[in-house]
């Protein structure tokens, strides 16, 4: 008898030992540390990432690229060293993470690649700086000296980003082309973030969904919608208590002049506190690479609203406070609330039989 229940309680501990050969080949592990580009190579099993101060060499590039839900933080600044390599040189491609930066950085040494150029010669700058893909909620997060444009936000699901710092104050005089965001994203919020730089704080340049709300912006551009291409469409975008100050532009929809089959509507802005320090104070123009040209017909733009509290706009330069130029804009556009200052008259090309009500302009 004795012999018989030993051998059937080896037998069951033989069985559960079959049945779950891998256990603790499939645990997630509980912390990863990426303190090179080879600790950061494997971690889809880490739901905890933290990663320390480094640099990253010339020609290295790196994805974080974490377990679904992960928490990641950082505990130090990470830098580049100068490269030519094409950009992202870092890469968020997550899941529902959490993501805090902790006051930390990620260095770009653009003084190391300003010419005053840009993207558009010169030396070779890695662009954008860092990319999020995936979904996720980023904050405190330092972008520091981007070579060119510091963040793309190419990401899949709910995201936000928050309390975000882009600072290129550094390349007053050669930074170019230092976009703050460029989002190509749907359900995506933008809040209490800063950009010092030298092109559009934000360009969203397609997707739906989309708040700009509580944001500073200064040095560049302004807030954009566009450029838009041929096949890209943006709506349902909110733009709400933004600063923008000592800018060339204020406020910008731009839409590529030969584009097709591409829309923006449905763009609310409301509290904002705009002020252009060359250009337009706010610009509608379907004539880009130009703000005022030829309109393209081939793309629509609709239901662009100042509604809710009151956006002022102001403009110190000579150009016109206010500027529509559009070859195919519908409907009736509320204007109730907003109140546009300074520079020349407003000028406005209302192709397509859009109707503005309202406001001071």
């Amino acid at each position: 008898m004795q012999s018989l229940l030993a051998f059937t309680i080896l037998a069951t501990v033989f069985s559960n030992a079959l049945a779950s050969p891998t256990k603790t080949g499939t645990a997630k592990r509980a912390t990863c540390t990426v303190d090179s580009v080879s600790t950061a190579s494997d971690l889809t099993d880490c739901s905890s990432v933290v990663i320390t101060a480094f640099e990253v060499p010339a020609g290295d590039t790196v994805t974080i690229k974490a377990a679904s839900g992960a928490s990641i933080e950082m505990t130090g600044s990470v830098e580049f060293a100068f490269t030519s390599t094409s950009g992202p040189l870092w890469t968020f491609d997550t899941t529902d993470a959490t993501f805090t930066g902790n006051g930390f950085s990620f260095k770009g040494n653009g003084d190391l690649y300003w010419d005053g150029e840009g993207t558009s010669g010169g030396t070779t700058k890695p662009h954008p700086l860092i990319k999020f893909e995936g979904s996720g909620s980023f904050t405190d997060l330092i972008i520091k000296d981007s070579p060119a444009h510091a963040i793309s936000v190419g990401t899949t699901g709910t995201s936000s980003f928050t309390n975000i710092l882009v600072d290129n104050l550094d390349g007053a005089s050669l930074g170019a082309n230092t976009d703050g965001f460029d989002v190509s994203a749907s359900d995506v919020t933008f809040s209490g973030n800063t950009v010092y730089n030298q092109d559009d704080c934000v360009a969203i340049n397609s997707g739906s969904n989309i708040v700009f709300e509580n944001n500073f912006c200064s040095g560049g551009h302004g807030i954009s919608i566009g450029s838009i291409a041929t096949g890209k469409t943006v709506s349902g975008v909110t733009i709400s208590g933004n600063t923008v100050t000592e800018s060339m532009y204020g406020m910008r929809i731009k839409v590529d002049s030969d584009a097709t089959d591409a829309s923006v509507s449905d763009v609310t802005y409301s509290g904002n506190t705009i002020s252009a320090n060359d250009k337009y104070g706010f610009l509608v123009s379907q004539s880009y690479s130009e703000d005022f040209g030829t309109p393209g017909t081939g793309s629509t733009i609709s239901d662009i609203n100042f509604t809710g509290s009151k956006t002022t706009v102001t403009t110190s330069g000579s150009y016109p406070r206010v500027g529509v130029d559009c070859g195919k804009c519908t409907g009736t556009w509320n204007w109730g609330e907003i109140d546009a200052t300074g520079g020349e008259s407003s000028d406005l090309v209302l192709g397509g039989g859009v109707v503005i009500s309202g406001g001071t302009y």
